[in-house]
């Protein structure tokens, strides 16, 4: 057996006696990577080595002459921190009235969208500010260790630069949503609205993100409008991703594909060609099924995609209209019991499939060099995410190898 390198520094610990431990380094057979009865050496906030309990390097063992914590899982499951790959987390104000007509019938739009923007663009830095940690924070104490977060409730250039700022303070992972929908004062002049998301917007927004987003569909943006605000954005060294087929068959999926898009999410109402074109690319169908819950929509067909090859990944689409939970766990206990995923799958796209989605190799996995993000169960297994739905089972949780 190797010797460990001495144990020093925050983030530095050895987690034994895991019952089940899920790396999603695949194996045959296997894409989770499950290890039972499993140990996992966390140095300086990265993981140093995860393996079966017995094969736990000498010197970690010894303890000979280190400072080293060691952690009793209790023969309880672990698995890497969720990576929530699609959030809408800096807001103001709430549509609950909104959500109370539609569980009374009435249908769902995007119009919404626009009670938000106006409560945003009202709000002070400090109250968006307070309700975005307190947002991260439900989700940390839920397992989710990297999130990605939109703006999209500006829709003009001082509020939008406002979210991706702050945004900022919380994740690495911002992203451009100035074309979430027509701004109410362009309402009739979409063109004209699309000038300035490429033009003055972008050039405020583009310092403070990684990627830029477009909701391309009816009554939101044209193919060819969200094929230029894609395209503009790369120019200034974004990465793609889109909006699409959520509310009715459109083109959202096929442009992401041509673009090389990371990601196109919802997908909700895929055509064939649709689902050929994912399994054949490295765009990854992040499916939403937080959306559906809140909105009474069919839910996607995790199956197909799967079936085809995709690559699917699950995000919670926190946001204040649509989808107003954080929970990745309940996200996958709906993608196994409405969406055709087993435990395992599900699991695998919240924790793998999210960092894929993100294109991230040190999240969503639980190997040597990946950072230290772990969550330890309150259940033996992984299966009890879903088959246990709505119980808190996140007992502990480490970012970066520090307890949250």
């Amino acid at each position: 057996m190797v010797s460990a390198p001495a144990l020093t520094g925050r983030g530095s610990f050895l987690l034994t006696n895991v019952g089940e431990l899920t790396t999603n380094v695949a194996v045959e057979g296997d894409p989770c990577g499950t290890v039972l009865d499993a140990a996992v050496l966390v140095r300086d906030g990265r993981v140093a080595w995860a393996g079966p309990r017995e094969e736990i390097p000498d010197a970690a063992a010894r303890g000979a002459g280190e400072q080293i914590e060691v952690v009793d899982a209790g023969g309880r499951a672990v698995i890497p921190g969720f990576v929530d790959s699609h959030t809408h987390l800096v807001f103001g104000g709430d549509r609950a009235e909104e959500f109370a007509a539609r569980m009374a019938g009435e249908r769902y739009a995007a119009g919404g969208i626009r009670t938000t923007v106006a409560a945003t663009r009202a709000a002070s830095d400090d109250d968006l500010r307070e309700r975005l940690r307190a947002l991260v924070a439900e989700g940390r104490a839920q397992g989710t260790t990297t999130l990605e977060i939109k703006t999209g409730y500006g829709l003009d250039v001082g509020t939008e630069t406002r979210l991706a700022r702050l945004a900022a303070e919380v994740t690495d992972e911002v992203t451009f949503l100035g074309a979430h929908v027509v701004a109410p004062e362009f309402a009739g002049r979409a063109d004209e609205y699309v000038d300035l998301v490429v033009g003055a917007m972008l050039d405020a927004v583009a310092p403070h993100a990684r990627w830029v987003d477009v909701f391309c569909e009816t009554g939101a943006f044209s193919p060819a409008q969200s094929r230029r605000v894609l395209e503009a954005g790369r120019a200034q060294g974004l990465g793609i991703r889109v909006h699409g087929n959520q509310l009715g068959y459109g083109d959202g999926a096929a442009l992401a594909v041509s673009l090389g898009a990371a990601a196109v999410d919802h997908c909700t109402f895929l055509s064939d060609d649709d689902v050929a074109a994912l399994a054949a690319s490295d765009t990854v169908a992040t499916l939403l099924p937080g959306v559906e819950f809140s909105t009474r929509q069919p839910y996607p067909d995790a199956r197909r995609l799967l079936d085809a090859g995709a690559t699917v990944a699950l995000a919670s689409d926190c946001n204040p209209g649509s989808s107003f939970t954080s929970s990745m766990p309940l996200m996958i206990a709906l993608a196994v019991r409405e969406m055709g995923m087993t435990p395992a799958e599900a699991v695998w796209a919240a924790t793998a499939g999210g960092a894929r989605a993100l294109r991230r190799t040190d999240v969503g996995v639980i190997e040597p060099g990946a950072r230290a993000d772990l969550v330890l169960l309150d259940a033996p297994s992984r299966v009890h995410l879903a088959y246990r739905p709505g119980v808190p089972l996140v007992r502990r949780v480490w970012k970066d190898g520090v307890e949250s």
